[in-house]
């Protein structure tokens, strides 16, 4: 049997709980609803913020999670915003509070950095030497001067390995550490087009602070010899290290020590000759902990000795734990708290409506008293959870996306489709 940690309702806040309620009250079928705590989220952003060293820069990465209540909650409180699509272009350029933004990624659209730059992106950055040639045209074809950042894919030791490594080995991402000097002498040989500095993103789903320090500090290490790679070594001053934070969904309560790897990299920057102006992009540890997924008991059976909860929605609404390939955490909400207090408790495994046995949320989950019903909340639920999945298979109807603002004697109204619960007046 998997391991899982006791969870209970009381990690979800209670203007969350009533905003389930309240919701679950107003349903007619069986309930399937994601749930976002934008004051949560915003305090935590704060305090992502506030624990950067001095000239150190927050970006959201709005891959994440990319609604918009959730880009106008963090928009005033980071630096600005990652983009990687025109469609991130668009909701980006929509949103309340107005950021800086850059645009990276593989297999840019010549439309998409043609608008990026109408629209008026910080920096690209460039992910080949093919696409430094396209680039340029487009920028001329402009009259128009862009700032570019080189992503680099670098060497890295063996034990700075994780379960997704987007560098160090063979990928689609950036430019080989070999390759650099060549890249570095095509944007200083592309009149329209000048070097700001460099991007890596190496490792993601990183859980242990000592590992990402290190990972940091082999960047450091070799920021001097990069940038003496420039014709003007002067104007190359940006060191954006990606995101790669990762959250630790078997263990909700230990979760990566942010506020250590910030004091270490402000001690390393500190003792530089001429530090570079460092840029995080983060996406999963900023919107994870604001979200809740919420699925109703449809039934329960035994097969083959092993009990199952059959639950409104699935991984359609839900490709996370799939995804991730782990088993979610599940905080039982019993619609009869002492009948479940008196029921047998026993191993369930969580799965969805899909006609597929690959449907699973979560395995060998211990919960007691779980009756037809029922709500399952599924925590962590506020990045690369929706957003990836495959929402139309078997044509289910979508969730809602309920985004809670604040607590007690809530009200809702409908916008765009999504339901916002706010303070009454």
């Amino acid at each position: 049997m998997a391991e899982h940690l006791s969870i209970s309702e009381h990690m979800i806040p209670k203007h969350v709980l009533e905003a389930i309620a309240a919701h679950h009250r107003a349903c007619q079928d069986p309930m399937a609803a994601f749930f976002y705590d934008l004051p949560a989220l915003a305090a935590h952003g704060r305090a992502m913020k506030a624990a950067l060293p001095t000239g150190v820069e927050l970006y959201y990465a709005i891959k994440a999670n990319s609604e918009a209540a959730i880009i106008d909650t963090l928009a005033p409180v980071v630096d600005g915003l990652e983009l990687s699509s025109g469609g991130e272009i668009a909701r980006a350029c929509a949103s309340a509070s107005p950021r800086p933004w850059v645009l990276s990624g593989p297999g840019k659209l010549d439309s998409d950095m043609r608008e990026a730059m109408l629209r008026g992106v910080e920096a690209l950055h460039v992910e080949s030497l093919g696409e430094v040639a396209r680039l340029q045209a487009i920028a001329a074809s402009l009259d128009h001067l862009q700032p570019v950042l080189l992503r680099i894919n670098p060497a890295l030791p063996a034990d700075l390995s994780s379960r997704l490594r987007m560098a160090g080995t063979a990928t689609p991402f950036g430019i080989d550490e070999v390759q650099l000097a060549d890249a570095v002498q095509a944007v200083d040989d592309a009149p329209n087009l000048i070097l700001v500095g460099f991007h890596v993103h190496a490792m993601s789903h990183q859980t242990c602070e000592q590992r990402h320090q290190r990972l940091l500090a082999s960047y450091l290490e070799r920021w001097p010899c990069w940038r003496a790679l420039a014709r003007h070594p002067e104007r190359v001053t940006q060191l954006n290290v990606g995101g790669g934070i990762g959250v630790n969904y078997l263990r909700p309560s230990t979760q990566f020590d942010w506020p250590g790897l910030c004091r270490a990299l402000g001690e390393r920057l500190a003792a530089m000759h001429e530090p570079p102006r460092v840029r995080f992009e983060i996406g999963r540890f900023l919107s994870a902990f604001c979200g809740y997924y919420v699925i109703e008991v449809l039934d329960t059976k035994v097969s083959h000795g092993e009990g199952f909860l059959v639950c409104r929605g699935g991984t359609h609404q839900f490709r996370l734990p799939a995804a991730q390939g782990h088993d979610h955490p599940v905080i039982h909400l019993p619609r009869d708290p002492e009948r479940a207090s008196a029921g047998e408790c026993r191993p369930w495994t969580v799965v969805g409506q899909l006609c597929t046995p690959k449907d699973v949320l979560s395995r060998r989950q211990e919960l007691q008293g779980v009756a037809v019903g029922d709500l399952l909340v599924l925590p962590l639920a506020g990045a690369y959870g929706y957003n990836i999945s495959h929402a139309d298979f078997l044509c289910h109807p979508r969730p809602e996306q309920i985004f809670v603002r604040g607590s007690h004697e809530n009200r809702e109204h409908e916008t765009r489709g999504q339901r916002h619960v706010e303070p009454a007046s």
